[in-house]
This record gives structure tokens, C-alpha cells and sequence, in this order.
């Protein structure tokens, strides 16, 4: 009972900051304050195939996970709440409104794979030889290959597998909505750009780097936030009325396909800002959970096969094993009065 289990996928470290939007209001009710105004976040960055510790000049998808300490809910028109109710029913198990808001995604701009039963085999595929217990990115074609869904997911073979320090891009993956104070809902997905630029590692340059610091990402995140040389993100999203999906042709709620630029622009809601280093690795890094269960009034699921997959899967595997997991400073919610363990397990706090 002295250590916690390592993750199977998507071990690694955090810092904190803030988010600041800008006028989103037409778009989502969701409490993400007024344009100026800071949002309290934590950022998981995350390598997913290899174990914790390992070099990260590795080829490796990364996680890129922020959670949104928001003040809770903000008041919305009657014809959201009979929206929410709607939804609800098909996702009875599932709570928003709650104070925080998770939103996971990949320096990637799909997921691995569109069908959620396949994802236990992917991530097998992934991990090191059972017999040797040595890693090849190899494996990944033996899921891959049959149904051939998802090409984007080659790029770990090229430059972008190797990125010399911060995942250099963000992306929310799946088809989320939004809904603003009307009641109008648009599928969204999500970008993060960073300001600072894109750069990766050649094979010589990875060689070379892993051999004096095998956490030389980390190293550097570290050392720009505490000499003030704070990273910042831009966050955009593509918008799409779901009356208008049949025009196109590709489906927007399948994870594997990108939304053209062309036909969707980017269009800018915020920027993110990491300013704080963690004080304690284990309660703020390890103690931290993430699941794209946890939405707030005006952002929510849509019908994205593989989010309905995951928003289950993430909190059947986390809460059962730890039930402590709520209650760790970086999960609980800021908003003392919105909370999403009531009449739960372990519940300390009174609602």
C-alpha cells in the first residue's frame, strides 16, 4: 500500500495556470468567466505507450489533458435544461454541472481507433513484447492494419513522435457540443496551438539528447516556468451546426476523421497560460484523475461513438480502485457547493 499503481497508459507530469476566454457566450452558457477573467486550470502533459520514467525523446503519442476549475453552473434558458434532461436519458450514469470540466485529448488530431471494444487491443499493441518485454512501435500494425482507420496515427513514425519539449499541438479528439443560453447546440472540436512554435527531434538529435537527460521535456517545462518563461496555448474550435452534417462528406462524429479548415475555420475561444510549478509530485501529479465525464452546463457529449465509450470506461477504472480519487486536491472542485461524488463513496464534503 505504499505506492499507487502506474498508470497503464498516460503516465507523467502537470503544471498549473490559467485559462482565459474570449467572447464565447453565443457559442456555450458554460461558466468559463468573462473575456480577461481567469479560469484555474491544471495541465497534464503525458506520454501513452511507454512506462513511467522512460526516455522521452522516445517516439510516443502525447497526452495533453486540462482540467477547468470553473464556479459551477451559470444560469441557462428553460429549453437547455429540457436538452440536458434529453441527453441525460441516454447517458442516465453520467453528471454535469459539477464545478470542473476535463477536456483530454492527444498531440494527435484523431483517436487510435472509432470502435471502443477495440481499444483494449490497441493499447496491447502498443506495449512492449509480452516475451521480451521490449517496445517496437511495430506492433501498432496489427490493429491498425485490417480495418484501416486511422492514418493519422502513423505520425509517431515521423518527426512529430519527437517533440524537442512541450506537445507541441493539442487537440480535443472527439465531437463535443455546445450550448449557449437559447438552447442552441453546434458539435465542436477542439484545437490547442502553441504560441512559441513547433519543433521535433531527428534520430541523430534524439540519440543525442536522451543520452544526457531522458526527461529533458519535463527538465525543460520545469526550468521556463520557474525563470518566468511561461508556455502559453491558444485555444481554437471548429464549429458545425449538426442540421448541416449531411452536407458533408464525412462524418463528423467518427474520431478518426479531421474537419477540413477549409469548410470549417478555426475560430479562436481563449488562451491557456502555465504559470506554477506543482509543490508535491504524488498528491498533484500522481493523485490526479481525468475522465471526458466531467462537463459543466453548456459543454456536452454529443453522439461520438468512442467519447460515449471512454466517458464510461474512465471512471469504471478509476474510482473502484481508488475511491480516495475525489477527494485529492487536484480532482476536488473549487466551487464548494458543486461536487460529483454526492452520496458517494468516501464523501467528505457536505453539498
Amino acid at each position: 500500500h505504499v505506492h499507487n499503481r502506474e498508470r497503464v497508459v498516460c503516465p507523467r507530469r502537470e503544471r498549473q495556470g490559467f485559462f482565459e476566454s474570449t467572447l464565447v457566450t453565443h457559442l456555450t452558457c458554460a461558466d468559463l468567466r468573462a473575456p480577461g477573467v481567469q479560469t484555474p486550470i491544471i495541465l497534464r502533459f503525458s506520454t501513452v505507450i511507454h512506462e513511467r520514467g522512460s526516455p522521452e525523446t522516445i517516439r510516443d503519442p502525447r497526452g495533453f489533458a486540462v482540467k477547468f476549475y470553473t464556479r459551477g453552473g451559470t444560469y441557462c434558458d428553460p429549453p437547455l435544461a429540457e436538452l440536458l434532461v434529453l441527453v441525460s436519458s441516454r447517458s442516465h450514469r453520467l453528471s454535469h454541472g459539477q464545478g470542473n470540466w476535463d477536456l483530454l485529448g492527444n498531440n494527435f488530431p484523431v483517436f487510435f481507433i472509432r470502435d471502443g471494444i477495440k481499444f483494449p487491443d490497441v493499447i496491447h499493441a502498443f506495449k512492449p513484447n509480452p516475451k521480451s518485454h521490449v517496445g517496437v512501435l511495430e506492433g501498432v500494425r496489427l490493429p491498425l492494419a485490417p480495418p484501416r482507420e486511422p492514418p493519422h496515427l502513423l505520425l509517431p513514425l515521423r518527426r512529430r513522435g519527437r517533440p524537442v519539449r512541450l506537445p507541441p499541438h493539442g487537440f480535443g479528439v472527439n465531437t463535443y457540443t455546445f450550448v449557449n443560453k437559447e438552447g442552441k447546440v453546434n458539435y465542436v472540436k477542439f484545437h490547442w496551438k502553441p504560441t512559441c512554435g513547433v519543433k521535433c527531434l531527428l534520430e541523430d538529435e534524439a540519440i543525442v539528447v536522451g543520452g544526457k537527460n531522458h526527461s529533458h521535456a519535463t527538465q525543460d517545462l520545469y526550468d521556463s516556468i520557474a525563470a518566468g518563461n511561461y508556455p502559453e496555448w491558444k485555444l481554437f474550435v471548429q464549429v458545425m451546426d449538426p442540421d448541416t452534417e449531411d452536407r458533408y462528406d464525412f462524418d463528423p462524429l467518427d474520431d478518426t476523421k479531421t474537419w477540413p479548415e477549409d469548410l470549417l475555420p478555426l475560430q479562436p475561444v481563449g488562451r491557456l497560460v502555465l504559470n506554477r510549478n506543482i509543490d508535491n509530485f504524488f498528491s498533484e501529479n500522481e493523485q490526479l484523475a481525468f475522465g471526458p465525464g466531467l462537463v459543466v452546463p453548456g459543454i456536452y457529449y454529443s453522439d461520438d461513438k468512442m467519447l460515449q465509450c471512454r466517458v464510461f470506461a474512465y471512471g469504471d477504472t478509476q474510482v473502484p480502485a481508488r475511491p480516495e480519487l475525489p477527494d485529492a486536491p487536484g480532482n476536488a472542485p473549487k466551487c464548494a457547493h458543486q461536487n460529483n461524488h454526492y452520496d458517494g463513496l468516501r464523501t467528505q464534503r457536505v453539498s
